[in-house]
Formats: C-alpha cells, sequence, structure tokens
C-alpha cells in the first residue's frame, strides 16, 4: 500500500497549515497522518487538484 507522507506535502511545495485544514475537512487526524501516513487511494478520492499532486508523487516515489 503506498502511503502518502509529509515527506510528498514538502516534495509539492507545501507547508503544513493549508494541507492541514484540509485533512480536517476530510475528517482526517493529523496526529495519524504524520504518524502514519495516509494511503494515496483516500487522497486520491478528494478529487482535489493539489491532493492529486501529492498523491502523483508518492506513487512515483514508490515505482522509484
Amino acid at each position: 500500500m503506498i502511503m502518502v507522507r509529509m515527506r510528498h506535502l514538502r516534495a509539492a511545495g507545501m507547508c503544513n497549515r493549508e494541507p492541514r485544514k484540509f485533512g480536517m475537512r476530510q475528517g482526517w487526524s493529523w496526529a495519524e497522518f504524520l504518524e502514519r501516513g495516509i494511503a494515496v487511494e483516500i487522497v486520491e478520492a478528494t478529487g482535489d487538484p493539489l491532493a492529486l499532486r501529492v498523491a502523483e508523487i508518492a506513487r512515483r516515489e514508490a515505482s522509484e
């Protein structure tokens, strides 16, 4: 399973603030995200363009 992690947010040029708010709107726990990450499929299911960008970074890293 591919997990989106903080390093993927950073690779997309994001800081903590907006992704944290976005995750809270989705009902995700920020603490759990920091500890375990979140499955790439869950991130992609949002359909949000920035979330899709981060998911692509995670997928690309996993394929390397």
